[in-house]
């Protein structure tokens, strides 16, 4: 007998930027981050020192921070590491990022790989919960917990 999965609806609407849908493992970060000097996007590892997530991977989670941190240069970053398989399947911004946003549209469009950028609250989310993001019709974006 196979165990049901429950959800918890902790994001009733957001904007997509990129739509899509994903699932993965919460990153989250209080503090914002620059793809540009910020992610080695042949591994996936923040490389930037002053950065709390120094050291960890963001490949294949679901990054979740306020925003972007400047460099126009962040958008090639981004969509090289999503070319690589590096990226995070989805990020979540509680503000609008247009460099973002190009990195994941221009690697949409030159690689057919679609990686969600999605602005909403990001309060009550923790590092190591499972997040699934869906299109919601009318409503945008639908972010959820996914508890087993």
């Amino acid at each position: 007998m196979s165990e049901a999965v429950e959800t918890e609806i902790i994001v009733r609407s957001g904007t997509f930027q990129l739509a899509g849908a994903a699932e993965g493992e919460a990153l989250v970060f209080s503090q914002s981050l620059s793809f540009w000097g910020g992610i080695d996007a042949e591994t996936g590892d923040i490389i930037d020192h002053s950065h709390p997530g120094l050291g960890k991977n963001v490949a294949g989670k679901i990054l979740i921070m306020p925003s972007g941190r400047g460099s126009s240069s962040s958008s090639s970053v981004l969509a090289e590491a999503i070319r690589r398989g590096t990226a995070p399947t989805a990020i979540l911004l509680e503000r609008p990022d247009p460099i973002l946003a190009v990195g994941a549209i221009v690697a949409e469009f030159l690689y057919g790989i679609s990686m969600p950028l999605v602005v909403c609250e990001i309060g009550g989310i923790a590092s190591g919960e499972r997040i699934a993001i869906d299109v919601g019709g009318a409503v945008g974006a639908i972010v959820r917990k996914v508890k087993k």
